[in-house]
């Protein structure tokens, strides 16, 4: 039982997929959440793991780069759920023509919000990519 707790709680830090010197550390992400730490310059410590490595000034814009597309991806998650709740609502309007037309509407803005999450996803995810080279 211990041992099985150790391995978990070994599971929760930085694994590392080493190629040299350089590493990238690989994380279990919540849902599809990336890490906090997704476009940080990464090394190899002391113990021989991966571990993201953040200078004050100059990585506080990548770490809000990767809040950022946290956000964002909650959005369009959000943006999808609201797109099956107006299926339903149209389905369940029975022929009551405001009833259909709000959920036509919540379905057409549903579908806009989740291109525009998309869109700014790809968008922050490749900014991102390009500050870590």
């Amino acid at each position: 039982m211990i041992l099985a707790a150790l391995f978990w709680l070994k599971g929760l830090t930085f694994f590392a997929a080493n190629v040299g010197d350089s590493c990238k550390p690989v994380a279990h992400a919540f849902f599809f959440l990336p890490t906090w730490w997704e476009y940080l310059t990464t090394k190899i410590d002391a113990l021989g793991e991966c571990s993201p490595v953040f200078t004050f000034p100059g990585d506080i814009l990548n770490v809000g780069l990767a809040l950022l597309d946290m956000l964002l991806r909650v959005a369009g998650f959000a943006a999808v759920i609201s797109i099956v709740i107006a299926g339903a609502q149209y389905i369940l309007a029975n022929g009551v023509t405001d009833k259909a037309a709000a959920a036509r509407r919540r379905l057409y803005n549903s579908l806009i919000g989740l291109a525009i999450a998309l869109t700014a996803t790809a968008l922050v995810t490749f900014v991102g990519n390009q500050l870590v080279k």
